[in-house]
């Protein structure tokens, strides 16, 4: 295919000079013969340039760019000198005056070639660098970058594209590693945390089966704690599923709304039981939000903000949540009077899993901040941890308000 469209449309620019020559010379006063005796020359001239176009696309298809700038440039060259040598031979031009201009298209044609090979120099210097950087890209090497070539608005546009490109896989390829080292940890954790309660249900259930206690009083404590390591291991998955729903962009566009006083007593009621055991005193100030609109899954995030808070608050300590309305939204405190945090592990508590401090320990998966951390943020909020060890912790959540 030698590509019609494309000689059809240089045919056209050279009809449309051919007329423009015919128009000057008839604005210059030309008469009726003398622009027919134009109209001749120019005719074979018209129909060899459109010849010329369409065997140079034919035999420069499969040329370098230097080759196709280079042949540009003398194809113009000898099809000036073509004219020249017409016009000379019709007596139009003189001997003389032909051989001046003959010795400037050669200088012009010399001049053309220079330029057409400094040029391709440059773009292809710059088209090979493209490649260079796809090469690697191809061979794994995301971190490869063309940069800034100055070759021209279309190469250049090409080498941000082809960087954007790389940028996007780079973020994509390390988000693929944080998900599988997470899923690592997952498994880790997991199977760290299932085996507790899993091998205290199995020793009681064949203490049990085996008839090893039988009487009542000890069967009711049995009862107790195999119902405390089903609590735990529904909780365990339960945290587990939503955290891989939130991970997996399950979100959506939220069509019930609860008030914040609705979200609050829910929550809190959840803490007030093992709180009352250990003497702690829960307080609640919404200062004035109680029917300010959220979303029903704030539920979630201030429980495992209590959770945490009544599990490391000693006895007779107090654990406080307050609500503001801010420029940002709704804001939402969980503090108390704990154990804390250590200040290397306050930018890590909010890792799955991690259990570095004292905040981390004890009953669970470790999955409690991250999942309030997820779902803050799938909200459009955010979370932070300000801490001081051996005199509490403080969690503020900021979510807007719709």
């Amino acid at each position: 295919m030698i590509g019609w469209r494309a000689i059809a449309l240089a045919a056209a620019v050279a009809v449309a000079g051919a007329l423009g020559t015919l128009l000057a010379g008839a604005i210059v006063g030309m008469d009726s013969g003398e622009l027919a005796h134009l109209a001749a020359l120019i005719a074979p001239a018209l129909l060899a340039t459109i010849v010329a176009i369409a065997l140079t696309r034919v035999l420069l298809s499969k040329a370098s760019m230097r080759q196709g700038m280079v042949a540009v440039a003398f194809v113009g060259a000898v099809a000036a000198i073509a004219n020249l040598v017409v016009l000379a031979r019709q007596m139009v031009v003189g001997e003389h005056d032909a051989t001046t201009l003959a010795v400037l298209f050669l200088y012009s044609a010399a001049a053309g070639v220079g330029a057409a090979l400094a040029l391709a120099g440059s773009r292809a210097r710059a088209v090979d660098r493209l490649a260079e950087n796809a090469r690697r890209l191809g061979e794994g090497d995301l971190a490869a970058r063309v940069g800034q070539l100055e070759a021209g608005p279309e190469l250049d546009t090409l080498a941000r594209t082809l960087d954007e490109m790389a940028e996007r896989l780079q973020r994509a390829q390390e988000r693929e590693r944080e998900v599988e080292a997470t899923r690592r940890d997952l498994v880790t954790a997991v199977s760290h945390d299932l085996r507790t309660p899993l091998a205290s249900l199995r020793a009681m259930v064949e203490a049990i089966d085996e008839g090893v206690v039988d009487d009542p009083p000890t069967m009711r404590r049995y009862a107790g704690e195999m119902r405390r390591s089903v609590d735990q291991l529904v909780a365990m998955v339960d945290d587990l599923f939503e955290l891989a729903q939130l991970d997996a962009g399950a979100i959506e566009a939220e069509t019930t709304r609860a008030t914040l006083g609705e979200v609050v007593r829910s929550a809190v009621a959840t803490v007030e039981l093992a709180a009352e055991e250990k003497g702690l005193s829960v307080i609640a100030d919404l200062n004035g939000t109680e029917e300010l609109p959220c979303s029903p899954r704030l539920i979630r995030v201030l429980q495992n903000l209590l959770v945490n808070a009544v599990r490391h608050t000693p006895a007779d300590g107090t654990v406080r949540l307050e609500a503001h309305r801010s420029p940002a939204g709704l804001e939402l405190v969980v503090a108390d009077t704990g154990e804390g945090i250590e200040p290397q592990d306050l930018d890590r508590v909010f890792d799955p899993f991690f259990r570095g401090d004292p905040a981390r320990h004890g009953t669970g998966a470790g999955l409690g901040l991250a999942l309030a951390k997820r779902i803050a943020e799938a909200l459009g909020g955010t979370i932070a941890a300000q801490s001081e060890p051996g005199h509490g912790s403080r969690f503020a959540v900021t979510v807007p308000v719709r």
